[in-house]
């Protein structure tokens, strides 16, 4: 029986937004229920009031007793469920996802989980299949686990997203949202010429890109596409496929612009773009998705991101979860969480310029602007005149070139401030300050 589809808004969500006092008086609750279990003379009399109604009744997954388990009149409270969370620990998505899942824990009282360290790809555990556990969530589920599954009755919610939706409880990101808010993004940018880099056989990456092409298309625009295998039979080797990559890339004409669909493809368009000579983001904006922070600041130029709300689908994955472990049926068997917005890095903080010339300028500005570099050295290392550079770059960016250099220092200032250990002397050496004190005067350091 395949359930409903429901797009959640995380706004709305009682259980997301809950504050500091409801988390605190539930945890209260739960601390005054288990000691008052404890105090109680042994196990069986605690199982005697508790079938006799003196306390709250806690009731056991149906499957809990008929794999021969106690009884639900005999289930201490203060016992922890048994929950098996298959999830990667390899990627920023899967560990957001944990992320999620810890938080409904600490918000509803612990689990005792099964978790360790995996890849994507990685099969589940053989053991999994004859668990008599008290639930699952996976992000590795295959045909065989959901036979084993639906055999012993353990609940299971889906956060998979790699193939299309099936029979199981699921929750995963909105990836039709994901597509729109990246088509969106670089539309409000300025770019006329899109394209879409996807890997194929994968059902969220064919997911975002039908939605991003449809609505570039409602705007009036085309939208190439380049998909290839990620994993497994057909994957090509990393050289061989950055090649064939960059000859797709050589197929547009900058400007234009390019979501991939996450941040692995993002690196591997950059990469490609190096290769050709075409500048990112002055000819080609890159715009990926997950905002895994680290491999977005591998980039060079560092990758822009749409920002999957990961953590939020871990938490409604065990809100889904608890619900099934208590016998009942969720109000929807698929729900989809949208993103939460684009981080925006240096590979997308550009409008779409149509001239090599200035394109040329604003990428030497880039790379040399914290070498102290003057706006008469921009000119004479780019092909376009000071009057058209001046003109052109008021017109795109609304600020003159002497501005945009100022503005790039100041950016890679801020940036060593926030993330290195370096004196204000040796930060304004490095971007081509003369004098650290002239940091106060734009804002860089706080007085």
């Amino acid at each position: 029986m395949v359930g409903c589809v429901c797009r959640v808004d995380l706004q709305d969500s009682v259980a997301w937004q809950s504050a500091e006092s409801r988390m605190r008086s539930e945890v209260a609750g739960m601390i005054y229920r288990r000691s008052t279990l404890a105090a109680n003379a042994s196990t069986s009399a605690a199982s005697s009031r508790l079938s006799g109604g003196t306390n709250k009744r806690i009731i056991l997954p149906r499957h809990f007793c008929e794999m021969g388990g106690p009884k639900a009149s005999s289930y201490d409270g203060a016992m922890k469920r048994h929950v098996a969370l298959i999830i990667e620990t390899s990627s920023g998505y899967g560990r957001d996802l944990m992320s999620g899942i810890v938080k409904y824990m600490r918000m509803h009282g612990e689990w005792s989980v099964f978790v360790e360290q995996r890849n994507l790809w990685q099969k589940p555990p053989s053991w999994l299949g004859n668990w008599q556990g008290d639930g699952v969530i996976s992000r590795a589920t295959t045909p065989k686990l959901v036979e084993a599954i639906e055999k012993n009755g353990v609940p299971l919610v889906e956060v998979t997203d790699r193939r299309g939706d099936g029979d199981l409880p699921q929750v995963r990101s909105d990836d039709e949202a994901i597509g729109q808010m990246g088509a969106e993004y670089l539309l409000e940018r300025g770019f006329r010429r899109f394209g879409f880099c996807g890997f194929s056989r994968e059902a969220w990456s064919e997911r975002r890109g039908a939605a991003f092409v449809e609505h570039v298309e409602n705007n009036g625009y085309a939208c190439s596409q380049y998909s290839s295998a990620w994993h497994g039979r057909g994957a090509r080797d990393w050289e061989t496929e950055q090649q064939h990559i960059a000859e797709w890339l050589g197929e547009l004409e900058p400007p234009f612009a390019v979501l991939a669909c996450n941040d692995v493809r993002g690196q591997h368009i950059i990469d490609a773009c190096s290769k050709l000579n075409l500048s990112v983001p002055e000819q080609v904006a890159v715009l990926g998705v997950d905002n895994d922070d680290l491999l977005c600041r591998v980039c060079s130029p560092p990758l822009s991101s749409v920002i999957p709300h990961a953590e939020a689908v871990g938490f409604k994955a065990a809100e889904m979860l608890a619900v099934l472990m208590n016998g009942e049926k969720p109000a929807t068997e698929t729900l989809l969480v949208p993103p939460v917005g684009v981080a925006t890095r240096q590979s997308t903080d550009v409008v779409a310029i149509d001239g090599a010339g200035v394109a040329a300028a604003l990428r030497y500005i880039r790379e040399h602007a914290c070498r102290g570099v003057s706006v008469d050295e921009v000119v004479r290392n780019a092909t376009v005149s000071r009057s058209t550079l001046e003109r052109q770059v008021r017109k795109y960016l609304g600020r003159t070139p002497q501005e945009e250099i100022r503005r790039v220092q100041i950016k890679r200032a801020q940036e060593l401030m926030l993330s290195t250990d370096l004196s204000a002397e040796q930060i304004a050496i490095l971007c081509g300050f003369d004098y650290p004190e002239y940091f106060y005067t734009v804002g860089c350091i706080p007085i």
